[in-house]
């Protein structure tokens, strides 16, 4: 999949930008606040509907607008032209349109058009709680499997609803159609989890050994209640302890990821480059089993390319996400005598922005 051209208005700092893009290499570069990072979330939420960044819809919209457009015109790897646009609006809400005709339900969009987006504050999957990990595979899965965004979304309702009325009341009736709902869309969602950590697994270590030179063995492993047993037994197991606490105790929603390196956990044991190395690795294998799986070259945006990484693991991974498994790509970074030279210096071809204030030109 490739980005042709986008339009924003008002989205962000960018008051209104018309991009033309290459097929291969492009690179936005400007100091720091100049809506660099703001183009790249435009474009993932083109792609997933919404920001790649703990942001509500209104605050994505211009300080003093009423509203934003995100428009961008595709083509795919097979050379079918899409449109898609996206508009918000503080008095109308959101809508998703793809070649004019509105989505009925965002849910039915994602993974339609692959992304897949590196940035710094990916170190959140490594230092935050088990949630930030959970929402991240929720996202990888969104992408890869068709169903199972509709199926998350349907176990948070009815989890609410389990945790509402543990807060009123007790009856065994209605626990009983709580849990039959919960089990049988947990046990799907542990399902999907599972089977794709387990592809990720030997794709991470393969992307580590090859950025880092081979130097330490890391791992991803997944941690769930229903490895042991299935939500149903969990749930009517902890009953009890459900009804005295007024929330629901067992299920999906408390499921984690764990990374490691050299056997130890990398939140505790691995450097900031170790770190950064293995969250590359993550993303990469993140990139080549949605590719695969929609059959059709993810974009992918790299944002600020040089943080907490040295220029020889930059280069390596150029010269990597430059070949034919890989399709387009969007860098940012400040300096952009660094990031000419590293492109220059891998033999890669590239198209560059400047960005100021919001304002981008070639």
């Amino acid at each position: 999949m490739r980005l042709k051209k986008l339009l924003l208005i008002n989205f962000k700092n960018i008051l209104q930008s018309e991009i033309a893009l290459t097929d291969g290499i492009n690179c936005f570069v400007g100091d720091n606040g100049a809506g660099k990072t703001n183009i790249l979330d435009a474009i993932y939420y083109l792609s997933m509907s919404k920001s790649a960044f703990t942001m509500t819809d209104g605050q994505s919209v211009s300080h003093g607008e009423e509203f934003f457009v995100a428009e961008g015109s595709y083509l795919s790897d097979e050379g079918r032209a899409e449109l898609l646009n996206c508009s918000f609006s503080r008095k109308g809400g959101k809508v998703l349109k793809r070649n004019g005709k509105e989505y009925e339900r965002l849910a039915d969009h994602v993974g339609n058009f692959p992304v897949v987006i590196v940035s710094p504050r990916d170190s959140d999957l490594i230092t935050d709680a088990a949630e930030e990990r959970r929402k991240y595979i929720n996202g990888v899965l969104s992408q890869v499997e068709a169903g199972y965004l509709t199926a998350m979304i349907r176990y948070n309702t009815v989890l609410a609803e389990r945790n509402r009325y543990l807060k009123m009341g007790s009856a065994e009736d209605m626990l009983l159609i709580y849990d039959q709902q919960l089990s049988e869309l947990g046990d799907k969602i542990y399902k999907a989890r599972k089977a794709i950590i387990e592809k990720m697994q030997p794709l991470v270590a393969q992307y580590y050994a090859f950025l880092s030179g081979d130097r330490e063995q890391v791992d991803i492993a997944y941690r769930s209640e229903l490895a042991d047993q299935p939500l149903s037994e969990l749930l009517l197991r902890s009953r009890q302890r459900d009804v005295v606490n007024q929330f629901t105790t067992s299920g999906v929603h408390r499921d984690d990821i764990l990374f490691s390196i050299a056997g130890y956990p990398l939140r505790k044991f691995g450097s900031q480059g170790q770190q950064k190395s293995f969250l590359l690795a993550l993303k990469l294998a993140q990139y080549k089993l949605i590719s695969e799986s929609r059959g059709e070259r993810a974009i992918l945006l790299l944002d600020d390319l040089f943080d907490k990484l040295d220029t020889g693991r930059v280069e390596k991974l150029l010269t990597l996400v430059s070949g034919e498994e890989f399709g387009q790509i969007i860098i940012t970074d400040c300096n952009r005598m660094r990031l000419e030279n590293t492109l220059q210096s891998a033999g890669k071809e590239y198209k560059l922005f400047t960005v100021a204030a919001g304002d981008v030109k070639l």
